[in-house]
């Protein structure tokens, strides 16, 4: 066997064999992936920095997309949790998005995660990006693992 094909065949089975990991490490929001206490905290700067748009009920206002109900979820069903995560980091609030800290941001991420009822859990939201695109939003629970 060639070495260039042999590196090829190595390469295609390393590929192979990473995508099995990770969609074994895939974990979804009804794992409970944020807890209580971030949750709290999100609400508290939700109120400060993401209301005035979004409105108090998370359900949208004006330009504002809402952030909870049956829009919001199907909007982002099937999608990483990341994606979300770097939307809200990159252009939240609009007016100044380096305004709100990335911790913040992570917070503000539970609460919108508690407000669209997915249960919490013993662990705050990561905050590495490439751990965040680990959890799908899913609108339905998922059957559980056998």
């Amino acid at each position: 066997m060639k070495s260039g094909f042999r590196a090829a065949l190595l390469l295609v089975s390393f590929f192979c064999a990473s995508r099995l990991v990770a969609q074994d490490e895939m974990r979804s929001v009804w794992d409970g992936v944020y807890t209580q206490e971030q949750s709290q905290r999100g609400q508290s700067a939700y109120k400060a920095g993401c209301a005035s748009c979004h409105g108090d009920t998370l359900k949208g206002a004006g330009e504002a997309p809402a952030l909870s109900g049956i829009t919001f979820i199907s909007n982002w069903n099937g999608l990483p949790l990341g994606d979300l995560y770097e939307r809200i980091r990159r252009t939240m609030p609009q007016d100044n998005p380096s305004r709100v800290t990335r911790q913040e941001k992570l917070d503000v991420l539970a609460y919108i995660l508690s407000v669209n009822q997915f249960p919490n859990g013993r662990t705050d939201l990561p905050h590495q990006p490439e751990l965040l695109k680990l959890i799908r939003i899913e609108a339905n629970k998922p059957e559980a693992k056998k």
